[in-house]
């Protein structure tokens, strides 16, 4: 099993100077990025296919033939994100399935491994747009027209990057080949390695409702040094009380909240801005503690001459209760646990697929930062599990 391998050739591509990761969608990294991704299904033996919204797929046996059993994650990153949100579930996916084919185990139903496109929603401002769009959980007109900040919309970019876009839309014949879904992921929190659980591996029960938004305060520029504060229309002022609110409602609703993406113009340091654009990151174990977060925090905007517009939501989702539970037990009573960050899984169960979730320790508890670790030991726990649990279901 060549996990070590796989992992190392990975590293070096999209790292950035602060030590972590810029692998956006569409790009020249994301290109670098889905070329091992196919020269390492290639290597396995495996076909390759590529959806209409430009996922990869890996198969072992006809995808036709039945339902199969997938695995997977993504490869794109966050801007200077971790090296574990995303690879370490496609690496250790190819990693288990060369492990079974070793093994000359075979297979009674296609086994899948997938590199969803866009995950992070990093470039585009929408989360998990590949699993999205061939679901039908984002129309393909709103899909090619979103927007990076350079301008370049998604469709743009796809096309760019040798893709139809205008083939974007649900995907009847890639859903009808999933038959079952289990992600491998780093935990993104550090329950594992609380004295509670102090387990390696752990079985996703479901994942927290939450969404964006984007807020745009207006304002009038000027000159910096001249303008008397009595007259000056000040948009940055709006943000800055805005954000002081989303810590207060918040804590009030039970929430997190994050402002962690801005854009102002004209951005110039002795200049006024005349628009302050910002997004919103809200979640909570409830929705309708979300959805009250944002009654509250879109007043306050709004009062403050602010407009506010949903750019993605995903409600509660729980993952296959019966295929939960059976995966604890099969990996020998893996904690069950739930989490509050968002997968191309809950999009999958979303959309009526049997999916469910497999979390590999993270020490450090920390993830969306170059802090985020996974012990070598934990690593190579997860692809002993995932090829258990592969194992059994494709049996």
């Amino acid at each position: 099993m060549s996990f070590t391998r796989r992992w190392a050739e990975l590293e070096p591509i999209g790292r950035a100077s602060s030590g972590g990761y810029r692998r956006f969608a569409w790009t020249p990294e994301d290109a670098s990025l889905r070329e091992w991704f196919a020269g390492e299904v290639q290597a396995l033996g495996l076909d390759l296919t590529v959806d209409r919204a430009g996922n990869q797929w890996a198969w072992w046996g006809d995808p036709d033939s039945a339902p199969g059993v997938v695995t997977g994650s993504h490869l794109d990153s966050v801007p200077d994100g971790g090296a574990f949100d995303g690879p370490l579930g496609v690496v250790s996916a190819l990693a288990a399935v060369e492990t079974l084919r070793s093994e000359g185990f075979r297979p009674a139903r296609p086994i899948g491994v997938v590199n969803f496109v866009d995950e992070e929603g990093a470039r585009f401002g929408v989360a998990c747009a590949g699993s999205r769009v061939i679901t039908g959980a984002m129309t393909a007109e709103r899909a090619s027209g979103l927007r990076d900040g350079e301008g370049v919309s998604l469709g743009e970019a796809m096309q760019r990057a040798g893709l139809r876009p205008e083939h974007l839309g649900r995907d009847e014949e890639t859903l009808r080949r999933i038959g079952v879904f289990v992600e491998l992921h780093v935990e993104q929190g550090k329950a594992l390695a609380t004295d509670e659980f102090d387990a390696a591996i752990g079985v996703g029960t479901a994942i927290w409702p939450h969404g964006r938004w984007r807020f745009d305060f207006p304002g009038e520029a000027n000159h910096a040094g001249t303008t008397r504060l009595v007259d000056r229309k000040d948009p940055m002022l709006a943000y800055a009380s805005t954000v002081l609110a989303a810590r207060q409602a918040a804590e009030r609703n039970q929430a997190v909240a994050t402002f962690g993406k801005l854009t102002v113009e004209p951005n110039g340091v002795n200049a006024i801005p005349s628009l302050v654009r910002a997004w919103l990151d809200a979640r909570a174990p409830s929705e309708t503690d979300v959805q009250a977060l944002l009654r509250e925090l879109s007043a306050e905007a709004e009062a403050l001459g602010a407009t506010v517009s949903e750019e993605s939501w995903t409600g509660n989702t729980l993952f296959d209760p019966e295929l939960a539970l059976r995966l604890s037990k099969t990996l020998g009573g893996a904690p069950l646990l739930g989490t509050g960050a968002g997968h191309d899984a809950g999009i999958l169960a979303t959309a009526g697929v049997s999916t469910a979730m497999l979390f590999v320790r993270n020490p450090t508890g920390m993830s969306h930062t170059p802090s985020e670790f996974a012990e070598e030991s934990d690593c190579l726990a997860g692809v002993d599990a995932l090829t258990t649990v592969l194992r059994e279901l494709a049996a």
